[in-house]
């Protein structure tokens, strides 16, 4: 159990460091996952994630503590727990985010994380499948692709939305992401292109890479200010593992503070209220959380939706065989259809608010209402909350405390009230408008901005973006360098969507490989 590379998660990122690191035959390395194989059929079914969030099997199914921005309320994060992580239960959808995201980045102090720098790994991620336009890259392992089936309610959302004044843009992936559209999707003749699948089926067949499946890591091992190993647990048994070169912690934004933190590595007097020994100090792990809240404006509409098709036997069936035929239709969707990317104010230098258009709706139980229905769901781009992340307990397999902490700046709360304006206004242009019979939430009733952000926090949850809980700079509350090397530590490196200082402006599966493409050839460039 002596490796050269150690990789911690088995999702989007670590699936990219085990493929990249393992090209090379001179080095050992090992891909640690705490979950199973995919072999769950479910997983690669595009809308499979039905049946794997909230999964135990599949899904870490962790809640958040009761938030004041929510008005008390705990929601529930699911996280993936298989190989692919969260890639393998997420909603499918392709986002880069703003070219701007990444040039702050680098204005903070992080060299090398410019929009110029990181394209380049974007592209040799991507593999193009079928839009029409040499923005993406084409030969990739991430299949790209446009949606395979169609919607006639997001088709006119999308129509509406351009008559309103926000123009149509067939590709948000462009250096310019405002306007509306739809969707791309990690997919491939219909069937779900998560990291397992992309970037570690390919690597499993090579020699120097060892897969170890429900591997939980208890902590670190560290020695003269240097990580050596891992003490994990493989069901009843206790395994160490030992790093030559270094140990790469993949495990996601809550995965990745909570076994630095098991480890001794961060807040001291948080780790001294667990009993647990500083061994490295660093205040940063665990805070700057963020997260994109979503709430889910939802239109009552003449036209029969998903809602509708779903309700009947007959209709889960043509469903089920037209997906078995052809590979196309409602088996084959991502989880939205339209997208808009639009600014809530012309002062707005970029959008700051994403729509996700759904052909159907439901309940806070995620069953589909018993009315046709659509849903234009907002959430705010680059939310200026933050939350934290932390230990309940120094038990390895207890669930981590998560306060996120949303809709505690002001002006979070501003452009979420906003977000669902522009969702009232686009539902007052054609075709649109001649479609909606009413709008079911938040409601007509509902027209002082104080009644629609209470409504907001009533009823808004997540959209499956945590980040930043491993900060990268060179800051006080910083956890990692711009080559992504702990602080204070040395054989150790974060590669996940926890080193994001700043939330990017868009769904975060994409950049999160990215972050894992450019860490490869830091990690090789680093051991020459």
């Amino acid at each position: 159990m002596e490796f050269d590379y150690v990789i911690v998660g088995a999702g989007s990122a670590g699936c990219v460091l085990a493929n990249r690191l393992s090209e090379d035959p001179s080095v050992r390395v090992a891909l640690l996952e705490a979950g199973g194989r995919d072999w769950y059929p479910w997983i690669h079914i595009p809308v499979g994630y039905f049946k794997t969030m909230h999964n135990p099997s599949y899904d870490w199914c962790l809640e958040t503590e009761p938030d004041p921005g929510l008005n008390g309320r705990s929601i529930r994060w699911p996280r993936g727990k298989v190989l692919g992580g969260s890639s393998s239960i997420n909603g499918l959808l392709y986002v880069r985010g703003q070219p701007r995201d990444y040039d702050v980045w680098a204005q903070m102090g992080n060299k090398g994380w410019s929009w110029s720098d990181v394209e380049p790994y974007f592209r040799r991620a991507e593999g193009n499948v079928d839009i029409d336009d040499d923005v993406l890259g084409r030969d990739g392992p991430l299949a790209v692709s446009e949606p395979r089936m169609d919607s006639s309610v997001c088709n006119a959302w999308v129509e509406a939305a351009d008559r309103a004044g926000y123009r149509k843009n067939p590709n948000y992936n462009s250096e310019d992401q405002e306007g509306v559209g739809h969707f791309f999707q990690t997919a491939k003749g219909g069937l779900r292109s998560s990291s397992a699948r992309a970037f570690l089926r390919p690597a499993r067949r090579r020699r120097n890479l060892s897969v170890l499946t429900h591997h939980q890591v208890r902590r670190i091992e560290i020695q003269d200010g240097r990580a050596t190993g891992l003490v994990c647990s493989y069901g009843d048994d206790e395994r160490t593992i030992t790093a030559r070169r270094e140990i790469l912690l993949s495990a996601g934004a809550i995965g990745s503070p909570q076994a630095l933190m098991l480890s001794g590595i961060g807040p001291p007097d948080h780790l001294a209220a667990l009993g647990l020994e500083t061994k490295v100090a660093l205040p940063g792990v665990g805070g700057n959380l963020q997260d994109h809240l979503q709430a889910r404006p939802i239109f009552k509409c003449k036209s029969p939706t998903l809602n509708n098709q779903v309700s009947t036997l007959a209709g889960r069936m043509r469903i089920a065989l037209e997906f078995a035929l052809r590979r196309t239709g409602p088996m084959t969707m991502a989880a939205s259809l339209g997208v808009g990317f639009i600014k809530t104010r012309p002062e707005v230098e970029t959008p700051d608010i994403q729509f996700h258009v759904q052909p159907f709706s439901a309940g806070s139980d995620m069953q589909p209402h018993q009315f046709a229905a659509f849903t234009a769901s907002v959430c705010q781009l680059r939310p200026q909350s933050r939350g934290r992340l932390g230990l309940k307990s120094a038990d390895p397999a207890a669930p981590p405390r998560i306060d996120p902490g949303y809709l505690s700046s002001e002006i979070d709360c501003q452009t979420m009230v906003e977000g669902v304006k522009v969702a009232r206004r686009i539902a007052e242009f054609e075709p649109l408008k001649s479609e909606i019979t009413s709008e079911f939430a938040p409601g007509a009733d509902l027209v002082d901005d104080d009644d629609v952000l209470n409504w907001v926090r009533d009823t808004a949850t997540t959209i499956y973006h945590p980040t930043g809980t491993c900060k990268m700079g060179n800051d006080p509350d910083a956890v990692v360098d711009q080559r992504l090397r702990l602080h204070g530590l040395d054989g150790l490196r974060v590669v996940d969507a926890s080193v994001m200082p700043n939330l990017v402006s868009g769904n975060t599966n994409g950049p999160t490989i990215m972050i894992a493409e450019k860490a490869a050839d830091m990690i090789r460039e680093d051991a020459r």
